[in-house]
């Protein structure tokens, strides 16, 4: 049995809540962090090591990036209510966050990295949708920065749940650089769970299962996915939502099904 401790869990209150950041023993490249502000507040940062993209989980604001402002961005009340409005913004970049809503609710994503460059805007239209997988293992993925987008290591989407169904399934890592079969990438999943109270499961493991870690995930909680298989489940009555991070020397992603499980996909 493993002895990590891949969940991290606080409380969510107004202003920046930094949930994991670079120099935790889980990650060596991904921070995150969730900002509430109420109507007119700001909210201001840069960084010279990370790249970031803000995800409007809820509410309206204006986002300014280095002079270039982008004004009164988002649409929905909250993440199951349709794609985001996000901001890319690189390495070396400040940025405002202010509040146009009574209650905002942003994902601050970053990702080390030094590369230059302009920010951009991604609207919900520009966020490419995939349905994938089949019956009780079926969801919708929102890819919002792949590799058609901005940026220079990170990969950011959202993973929409439906009630009692997987996710991530067949189970799949991508732990190993190969040009064929797979790709290395760092993880970090941030839930959110329709109606608040439920509940879901997920399950991060390694061929020998010298990583074996199963936790009941509440809502607002991170899971950091440094290697392993990463399966998520549903649990009935509930919607199961993931924001996912990735970060690493490339934005193409192989990623590799556990053997034992990939049959489901041809079947």
């Amino acid at each position: 049995m493993s002895k990590s401790n891949l969940l991290y869990r606080k409380s969510i209150k107004n202003g920046f809540t930094s949930l994991v950041t670079a120099k935790k023993k889980n990650t060596k490249h991904i921070d995150f962090g969730i900002l509430k502000l109420k109507k007119n507040k700001k909210y201001e940062n840069r960084s010279a090591t990370h790249e970031r993209v803000v995800v409007i989980l809820g509410g309206k604001c204006n986002i300014t990036v280095d002079g270039t402002v982008y004004k009164n961005i988002g649409k929905r009340k909250n993440v199951f209510e349709g794609k985001p409005y996000s901001v890319y913004i690189p390495a070396g970049s400040g940025f405002v966050v202010q509040a146009v809503s009574a209650d905002l609710e942003v994902a601050v994503c970053g990702v080390k990295s030094k590369a230059k460059g302009s920010s951009m805007l991604i609207t919900p239209d520009m966020v490419r949708t995939r349905k994938v997988g089949k019956d009780n293992w079926q969801r919708d993925v929102y890819d919002i920065v792949y590799e058609a987008t901005a940026g220079d290591k990170i990969l950011v989407g959202e993973t929409m749940t439906p009630s009692g169904n997987w996710s991530s399934v067949p189970p799949h890592r991508h732990e190993k650089e190969d040009k064929t079969t797979e790709s290395k990438h760092e993880e970090t999943y941030f839930f959110k769970i329709n109606p608040e109270q439920g509940f879901g499961f997920q399950w991060v493991y390694t061929d020998n299962f010298s990583l074996n870690e199963i936790y009941v995930l509440k809502n607002d909680d991170l899971v950091v996915i440094p290697r392993g298989y990463h399966p998520v489940a549903a649990a009935p009555g509930y919607k199961v939502y993931y924001l996912w991070i990735l970060a690493g020397s490339n934005r193409v992603l192989r990623p590799k099904d556990d053997p034992k499980h990939k049959w489901i996909k041809e079947a």
